[in-house]
């Protein structure tokens, strides 16, 4: 059998996922217990290198050593994986050269089998010279609430890519819990797995009293504290603080809801924190499909608008195919105790939220919300607010981190 060809993964950019992709590539966003490129990684696939715009390139540096793209010096082809592709289908990896599949409900490329030449042609989608297939089924995530269509799938394929690769011999029908060597749960926990696996990764912690439903993931250094009801399908990342009530949800990672309150399906980003009693609904009074506002950048018809350059506004109502969504919660978000978050709500990059009617819609990124009104942060007062934060866990952010959340801030009108 031929060496497959080398793998590239691409952030085109396309589709409306703030704030999943403010602070990351869309390939790190966590849409399970891993992110795409934890997944392929884990699975044994070594990433040639990575394309993304320019905006947050300088992310990608320093979070990894593989390198870009345009450092490639060769005609050998490549597959080239769009980084919006949570679960890749098998067929990708058997793609002929000069060949693509492009995802039908978008017109997008979900992969490409191409010189490194047309590299750049194909991170904006573009298939001349390409002979096409087209995939029927959605597999790119194109708006925030995407994660949640994904999310069951991703879990499960996670959960037993880490079984398996730590050594445990999956059974063929029931479902197993596993606790890292270095994760501690006190006896007192439950841990209930006939629906799915649970995973409890190394260096986390579970208090007394806590029950986990699986499918869960409670990843590395995370604590879920004492009387924490973590219900099916959630996914926590790395140095998560949780309690309360918390189902179908992922973190991204490094963010706090440590008190009561109920979160359900909904994506978490980094550095949020919750106050005590925030809660959200997840489900409509009728039942019905959910309608949401993606934001929406000026120029996002043309993808070669630096994200930089974009001012992030709430977009047209969509229907979103989903009965229970819940919210879409940026990174560096914070929510005064007692918060409501209504149904499909979004919350932008760096929102501090302290109003006492519910918080309800899209809300653009660095807003400050009182019962006096809204206004945006102040970015020397934001950049104050986040180096706290990040001191209690140790990190220091960067000049690349503090220079995109700059970007960010000025960029919203």
């Amino acid at each position: 059998m031929a060496n497959p060809p080398p793998l590239v993964l691409f952030d085109d950019g396309l589709g409306l996922l703030s704030p999943l992709t403010d602070l990351r590539a869309a390939f790190d966003v966590r849409t399970g217990a891993l992110t795409l490129r934890e997944r392929l990684e884990r699975s044994g696939q070594r990433i040639a290198a990575w394309m993304a715009p320019e905006s947050i390139a300088p992310l990608i540096r320093e979070r990894t050593n593989i390198p870009a793209a345009s450092d490639l010096r060769t005609e050998t082809p490549h597959l080239f994986l769009n980084g919006r592709c949570p679960l890749v289908p098998a067929e990708v990896f058997a793609l002929a050269p000069d060949h693509a599949i492009v995802e039908e409900r978008s017109g997008h490329i979900i992969a490409a089998h191409a010189s490194p030449r047309h590299a750049a042609a194909v991170a904006r989608s573009e298939t001349n010279g390409l002979t096409i297939a087209k995939h029927a089924d959605p597999a790119l995530v194109s708006r925030p609430w995407d994660i949640r269509a994904f999310r069951d799938l991703c879990i499960a394929h996670d959960l037993a890519l880490l079984l398996a690769a730590g050594g445990t011999a999956l059974p063929s029908r029931d479902f197993i819990l596993r606790i890292a060597p270095t994760a501690k749960a006190h006896p007192s926990a439950i841990f209930d797995t006939e629906r799915g696996h649970i995973l409890i990764d190394e260096h986390a912690t579970i208090r007394p009293g806590a029950i986990i439903v699986g499918p869960a993931y409670i990843g590395p250094h995370t604590t879920v504290l004492e009387r924490s009801l973590i219900k099916p399908n959630t996914a926590i990342g790395p140095w998560c603080k949780v309690a309360g009530e918390i189902g179908g949800t992922i973190f991204q990672g490094y963010a706090n809801k440590a008190h009561e309150g109920h979160l359900g399906d909904s994506w978490v980003g980094e550095w949020a924190n919750l106050g005590a009693g925030t809660t959200n609904s997840n489900l409509l009074n009728t039942y019905g499909d959910v309608i949401a506002r993606p934001l929406a950048r000026k120029g996002a018809d043309n993808p070669s608008t630096p994200r930089h350059l974009d001012t992030l506004t709430p977009g047209s109502n969509e229907r979103t195919g989903q009965q229970f969504l819940g919210a879409t919660i940026g990174d560096h978000v914070k929510t005064a105790i007692c918060t409501r978050i209504m149904t499909g709500a979004i919350i932008g990059t760096g929102t501090m939220f302290a109003a006492t009617g519910p918080l309800s819609g899209t809300i653009p990124p660095f807003s400050w919300i009182t019962d006096s009104g809204t206004k945006s942060f102040a970015i020397d007062k934001f950049i104050e607010v986040a180096r706290a934060a990040m001191a209690r866990r140790g990190i220091n952010p960067s000049a690349a981190y503090l220079g995109r959340l700059t970007m960010l801030c000025s960029g919203r009108a």
